[in-house]
């Protein structure tokens, strides 16, 4: 059985941008993009990219999971925020390896192209992202997600799969907190599915720019 990740997760993030590292110039000419514009994200691990800003613009979107547990969505999350550049932080334990082949398959060549950070307690994105709008989402929260309107800088954190986010966090941020409507009585949606509608809405407000 693979363990969850730990403080040494940044050796397996290595890992994991190095193999997809050798995908990086078929991505870019699908992208039909010089491999060049790449070179930063071509050049340094991922390891190496956590929390040094070498993506990092002011306003930029941000997506944070919060101890997920399976791998799939994870890398799906991974491919949606490459696509729209945003960055992606994982909040540890995580609930599998970050070797785990069901995570490479799921984020495919788009690894290279994410900026992903790892921290290893909540408190580091708080003082990472300090001064930016934080936005919770909560099965039971009160305000839709359509009924907010998204800063260019917004973090849209949503919680692990099975339990959803800690409670004293959502506590914390109880005037932040917002859900995806759904019919009576169910649980939840998928983790990618529920980060894609947030996201997009939150593109969706900025005119969507950068993208095409």
């Amino acid at each position: 059985m693979e363990q969850a990740a730990t403080c040494s997760g940044a050796g397996k993030l290595r890992d994991l941008q190095v193999e997809a590292g050798l995908l990086v110039g078929r991505a870019c000419g699908k992208l039909n993009m010089h491999p060049g514009r790449w070179a930063i994200g071509a050049s340094l691990t991922v390891a190496d990219r956590l929390g040094s800003g070498a993506f990092f613009r002011g306003d930029t979107l941000h997506v944070v999971l919060v101890e997920p547990e399976i791998p799939q969505n994870t890398g799906n999350v991974a491919r949606t925020c490459a696509v729209t550049g945003t960055t992606l932080h994982m909040v540890g334990p995580l609930g599998f390896s970050l070797s785990d082949r069901y995570l490479k398959r799921a984020g495919l060549d788009y690894w290279p192209l994410v900026d992903l950070r790892y921290h290893q307690a909540w408190a580091e994105v708080e003082v990472e992202l300090a001064g930016r709008p934080f936005y919770l989402a909560a099965t039971k929260a009160r305000r839709s997600y359509a009924e907010v309107t998204y800063p260019p800088d917004s973090v849209l954190v949503f919680g692990a799969e099975t339990k959803g986010l800690p409670p004293e966090l959502l506590a914390r941020y109880s005037g932040s907190l917002i859900r995806i409507p759904m019919r009576p009585g169910l649980r939840s949606l998928n983790l990618s599915n529920s980060v894609a509608i947030v996201l997009y809405e939150a593109l969706r407000q900025q005119g969507f720019s950068g993208l095409e």
